[in-house]
């Protein structure tokens, strides 16, 4: 039996690439979910997570138990668990590049993800990139956003999409937050890039995400405060 432990769908990037990865691979799991930015939140995580942060997958297999912490180290666990379900491109060169652009996302984009936080549900355009932020830091943002825009396109035009590398893989789970990011801040895509943007934005796990963080309900105000 699989236990997924995650933060709020709404903000918690590192949590949704395990849970889009399982949901559009239809592999069944359970899930609990600990609220972000609450006084109870560090304690209830500790009781799952030796790191103190969210995901942590558990597979608990009749009296034994293992857990799994890091988004990244979640994805390539369930990819030996499940060889079936095909999470790395079958192509050894191809999954060479699968795993090094999700390294690179797992570990850069910091300009990114500091300036445009996660939040599905909301939307503000423009915001976070140029004349709220000092020039340094929009030139950041731009950066991170144009290596983006490169490694989708390049990825998409040379498999034929429509997911990075055709099907859909751990590489795409990866990325599905800044496809949400992206939206979220009215960042405008051009060819190849955009037609995975939109391609990804109608997989099956991402609109069943995009449905359940409206529908959230609960907030953390601080992750709203950045832009309201």
């Amino acid at each position: 039996m699989l236990k997924l432990i995650i933060g709020n769908k709404n903000y918690s990037s590192w949590s949704m690439r395990p849970w889009t990865l399982m949901t559009q691979a239809q592999i069944a799991f359970e899930e609990e979910t600990v609220w972000l930015a609450e006084a109870d939140t560090a304690a209830n995580i500790a009781r799952h997570s030796p790191s103190g942060s969210v995901p942590v997958l558990i597979d608990r297999d009749g009296r034994s138990e293992l857990k799994v912490w890091d988004s990244l180290a979640i994805c390539e666990y369930l990819a030996e668990k499940f060889p079936e379900k095909n999470l790395w491109p079958l192509d050894m060169a191809q999954r060479a590049n699968a795993r090094a652009i999700s390294a690179e996302m797992h570990s850069g984009f910091t300009a990114l993800r500091a300036n445009l936080p996660m939040n599905i549900r909301n939307r503000y355009p423009g915001h976070g990139r140029h004349a709220d932020v000092a020039t340094d830091v929009a030139t950041a943002v731009d950066a991170d956003i144009a290596r983006i825009s490169a490694i989708w396109r390049e990825c998409v035009t040379k498999s034929g999409g429509p997911y990075l590398f055709g099907a859909f893989t751990i590489a795409d789970a990866m990325f599905a937050p800044v496809v949400f990011r992206l939206r979220t801040y009215g960042v405008a895509l051009e060819g190849a890039a955009a037609d995975y943007a939109r391609a990804m934005l109608a997989a099956p796990a991402l609109v069943k995400l995009d449905q359940l963080a409206a529908e959230e309900g609960h907030a953390a105000e601080r992750y709203d405060a950045k832009y309201a």
